[in-house]
């Protein structure tokens, strides 16, 4: 599609410059002032030298200022890159080294990680601090974007590219993902003309924006004309009290963030019958806090959504009408709902052969929202697309309705409070440990976080190797949420013919661990 993610705003600009656009904790801005502030942020990239399709990241929490970042850098013709604020510095760094990331804008409170990205990624030519930038030796970028002239969109075309994303991979390193203008309008779209598409008319940002599942609630809330509330972070007291003090209409939680919402204490204290709308996804839901969610918010619409990173990132979508009763009776609630009209999916065998309905295959997808490829990375890119169709990597299921289920992870993935854990990642840091032979790293189950990870190990001989001591030899190399929360000593690891580690015994044998 060649639709520019910036178009909306000149719309809101013309229409609604006076109405209200973007507020947290420090500001409140309507249109107007937003569309300047994108300009002058766009103007200032410019005078450092930004071509197009130079990337530009940003290291924050949720804010209005991130907000003006991703439009500023898309109306100055740059691409964004925004960095994960729970990698370690080391992580931070690769994804910046890896694109060849000119620009860096980091929050105050983050801005301790600066001396060893700058160390371990020589790409980084300018750096901004968010806040307190005197203390942090860093120019001031609420300063400069001030000083700065505003300038016209670059209006890049649906082609270009928008967006590196850096999502795990198999291999242990993280990938970037490029997505284009048009794929990020693809799969909004799609979501949009579903049935109860369009979101409220004020949209809460709770869940970090660095992910796509968050950023693409920015666009569907942008092109739907509400107006943007922003949390720093998840906080459930937090959550109920914008709630009830704007009368939020809709908001975006994984399920774990649902879990903690509905189960606050003093749930009951504060109006909620403002919200019409809650979408939730990124991980699995369990039918027990499904009930409890329409228990606590009667008459609201829930809807899930189902994709990945690779997919800009919607496929199928499970409407507030799909979570109806005769849903819950043909087991349809606990699947991830149709293709959006933007995309075709399919169930395919390992010769990419489609399977009839109820049979477990390969989830691919075909259309505008699929990526463009992974950066710098052709023949990963090539076996991801072959034949024109993502290869998501989960397995599911398709009924004589086109619902799909998710079954099972070919990549092993865990998701834990909706961030993504590759096994393989953990795996390569806890083998170096040197009372470690063998360690296969799996997702059991856990009632707070949905998933979490656990490790299954293997000792070296005459050692016995220490959980506490495993947990800190993986805390200097790996973000927090990828730490093993729990572990698991046996004598032999189960092995297929070819002599791989049969991980769905282990998930059987573990699940309740």
């Amino acid at each position: 599609m060649d639709l520019n993610m910036t178009q909306a705003l000149h719309r809101h600009l013309r229409c609604r410059g006076a109405e209200t656009a973007a507020v947290d904790g420090r500001e409140r801005l309507d249109w107007a002032a937003l569309v300047d502030r994108v300009a002058r942020i766009a103007g200032g990239l410019r005078t450092l030298g930004l071509e197009p399709g130079d990337r530009v990241a940003m290291l924050s929490r949720n804010s209005v200022d991130f907000m003006a970042y991703v439009f500023g850098t898309w109306w100055a013709g740059g691409v964004i890159n925004p960095v994960n604020v729970r990698w370690t510095p080391e992580e931070m760094a690769y994804s910046l080294r890896d694109c060849a990331t000119r620009i860096l804008i980091v929050e105050d409170a983050l801005a301790g990680a600066i001396p060893q990205i700058l160390a371990e990624a020589d790409c980084v030519e300018q750096v901004f601090v968010i806040g307190n930038a005197a203390a942090h030796g860093q120019r001031d970028w609420r300063a400069f974007v001030a000083g700065s002239d505003p300038v016209a969109d670059a209006m890049r075309t649906g082609s270009d590219l928008a967006a590196i994303l850096y999502t795990g991979g198999t291999t242990g390193r993280p990938k970037g993902v490029m997505l284009s203008h048009g794929n990020l309008a693809g799969s909004m779209f799609g979501a949009l003309a579903v049935p109860g598409g369009r979101t409220g008319e004020s949209y809460l940002h709770t869940a970090p924006l660095f992910h796509i599942g968050s950023l693409s609630g920015l666009l569907l809330a942008l092109f739907s004309d509400a107006a943007h509330y922003f949390l720093p972070g998840f906080d459930a007291l937090a959550v109920l009290e914008v709630i009830h003090r704007e009368r939020i209409a809709e908001l975006f939680l994984v399920p774990t963030m649902l879990r903690m919402v509905v189960d606050y204490p003093g749930f009951d204290e504060f109006d909620t019958s403002c919200v019409k709308r809650i979408r939730y996804g990124a991980s699995p839901i369990d039918s027990g806090l499904m009930d409890r969610a329409m228990q606590a918010f009667p008459g609201v619409g829930f809807s899930q959504a189902y994709g990945m990173t690779e997919l800009s990132p919607i496929a199928t979508i499970l409407t507030a009408q799909d979570h109806g009763p005769e849903s819950r009776a043909n087991g349809r609630l606990r699947g991830a709902g149709c293709a959006t009209p933007a995309c075709e999916v399919r169930i395919v065998d390992a010769d990419d052969r489609e399977v009839p309905f109820g049979t477990v295959g390969e989830i691919v997808v075909r259309g505008p929202g699929v990526m463009l490829g992974y950066w710098n990375r052709p023949e990963e890119t090539a076996a991801a697309l072959r034949g024109g169709w993502m290869h998501t990597g989960d397995l599911g299921v398709m009924d004589p309705g086109g619902y799909v289920t998710v079954v099972d992870r070919l990549k092993d993935m865990i998701i834990t409070g909706g961030e993504n854990v590759y096994s393989a990642e953990v795996e390569s840091v806890l083998s170096l440990h040197p009372e470690v032979a063998q360690v296969a790293v799996i997702a059991v189950p856990d009632p707070k976080w949905g998933e979490r990870v656990h490790a299954v190990v293997i000792a070296r001989d005459g050692c016995a190797p220490d959980e506490a001591a495993l947990v800190a030899h993986c805390r200097d190399r790996l973000a927090g949420f990828k730490l093993p929360r729990s572990f698991a000593f046996i004598d032999a690891m189960p092995l297929s013919g070819a002599g791989k580690v049969l991980k769905n015994e282990l998930r059987a044998r573990f699940s309740g661990s």
